[in-house]
């Protein structure tokens, strides 16, 4: 009982800083979306909401390397090798900073047929422009601040990554205020309290690794090929997840167009943001059950694991049914953030679509968590087909088959029917891993009884 105890409030010390994290990170998304929306104009929200798949992009790119390391990096620790467990930390931010490199200066020069690529219209390209142009600038940060989010709760210290967040957000909140309210910066105004909110989040991270409190360090390494394979492939499920997002809005940002009009991309873009916010809750769990999931699974204690594994999911059932509650009652106060109700008929239209797509939220925390505990356990495969299921194949096939059926109005329901196809086979998944998992308990109760006999 006490063992169990200890294994809840560990459990809550890795999952409430995650799900605060995401939860902080998500919420200044909002509010930058609404100061763009209440100080430029709807046209500029859509404009943010086209250039979203870009940062998707980015963010992807840091999961799949930083994903994968804080899995290896949580494994290592686990059996108690804290040099080699600094060296794949090392290696990881060198990388990233490495390739972000080369990202800025591609992304730069071929800045207006990236825009192009994305959906920006006639009257959406400057402005496209405007907030790609900046966010740009700060693509390094954007990708070493996730990695050492995570890395930094794989060193024991979860509540140090929440900081970091609140910090970014803060800055990104007031910066918005200035730039876009005060100075009239427009689009580009707020990318820029974004790049200067995230320069502020990796200087905090990478002042905790200097002081050298935790077990993790920067040292010198060597370029591990084989580490580098290890965490891309463990990485590429979360990232696929993140990725493929950039797909799908992309997908569905071309199918508003054709089928309803550019100004259904506003009712779009507010979905995305509330959608985003649901699905980081559900990301911050599995997050915060990653590490200490990993860890026992090094240590080969499977009844923690679990354990965990049972908690993580009563929470998700919990965050699932309030989200979609919150969704249908407060539907007009959340959508009047965004748009006002002088345009009654695209303000109508907004609530009855984000009502309708709320649904999906009753499920897709199953799938996230899912994938996110065979990721813990080194089952990339089958978190690659959760991901990829959810993230890509069913919802392109969703979107294609509802908007076939139902034209326009399909658009808002692909979401549920992917999500719930999905969960058909991620339920599958789970009941043979944790089989699994069950089977080398009861191996290791009867060599441990063999053993007395014996003695």
């Amino acid at each position: 009982m006490e063992n169990m105890k200890d294994l809840k409030t560990q459990f809550k010390q890795y999952v409430i800083p995650s799900v605060a994290s995401m939860w902080v990170f998500s919420l200044y998304s909002m509010v930058d979306g609404a100061f763009v929306s209440r100080g430029v104009g709807s046209e500029a929200l859509a404009a943010v909401n086209i250039s979203t798949p870009y940062i998707n992009t980015l963010f992807a790119l840091s999961v799949l390397l930083s994903t994968g390391a804080s899995t290896i990096v949580s494994m290592t620790l686990g059996k108690g090798d804290n040099k080699k467990a600094s060296e794949y930390f090392t290696l990881n931010t060198v990388l990233l900073a490495i390739i972000s490199i080369f990202i800025t200066i591609i992304s730069l020069l071929n800045l207006e047929n990236i825009a192009i690529f994305l959906g920006a219209t006639e009257s959406t390209l400057p402005l496209v422009k405007g907030y790609l142009g900046n966010i740009i600038l700060f693509v390094g940060f954007y990708l070493v601040s996730y990695g050492l989010e995570l890395l930094i709760k794989c060193d024991g210290y979860p509540h140090l990554s929440t900081i970091g967040v609140i910090i970014a957000a803060i800055t990104n909140i007031v910066l918005d205020y200035i730039f876009v309210i005060q100075f009239k910066w427009g689009v580009e105004g707020a990318a820029l309290a974004t790049g200067i909110a995230r320069i502020l989040s990796v200087s905090f991270f990478i002042s905790h690794f200097l002081r050298k409190r935790g077990k993790l360090r920067f040292c010198k390494f060597k370029f591990d090929f084989n580490f580098i394979k290890r965490i891309i492939f463990i990485g590429i499920p979360d990232s696929m997840t993140e990725a493929s997002l950039a797909v799908v809005i992309l997908l569905f940002n071309q199918s508003i167009l054709r089928l309803i009009g550019e100004s259904a991309l506003v009712s779009y873009s507010v979905i995305c943001y509330i959608t985003t916010l649901v699905l980081t809750t559900m990301l911050g769990i599995s997050q915060g059950l990653q590490p200490i999931c990993s860890y026992y699974y090094g240590k080969e204690d499977d009844r923690s694991v679990l354990k965990l594994l049972d908690m993580s999911i009563s929470y998700i059932k919990k965050s699932s049914i309030i989200a979609f509650l919150l969704v249908i009652i407060f539907a007009n106060q959340i959508v009047a953030m965004f748009i006002d109700k002088s345009d009654m008929s695209l303000f109508l239209y907004t609530v009855k679509t984000l009502r309708i797509s709320s649904v999906a939220y009753l499920i897709m925390g199953y799938n996230v968590i899912i994938s996110g505990f065979c990721v813990a356990t080194g089952k990339a495969i089958h978190a690659s087909i959760v991901s990829l299921g959810r993230g890509l194949v069913v919802i392109t096939l969703s979107l294609i088959i509802m908007t076939f059926i139902f034209g326009g109005s399909g658009i808002w329901m692909a979401t549920f029917v992917s999500e719930a196809i999905v969960l058909a086979i991620s339920s599958i998944i789970l009941r043979n891993n944790k089989l699994r998992i069950k089977n080398n308990i009861k191996s290791d109760m009867y060599m441990n009884i063999d053993e007395k006999v014996l003695e």
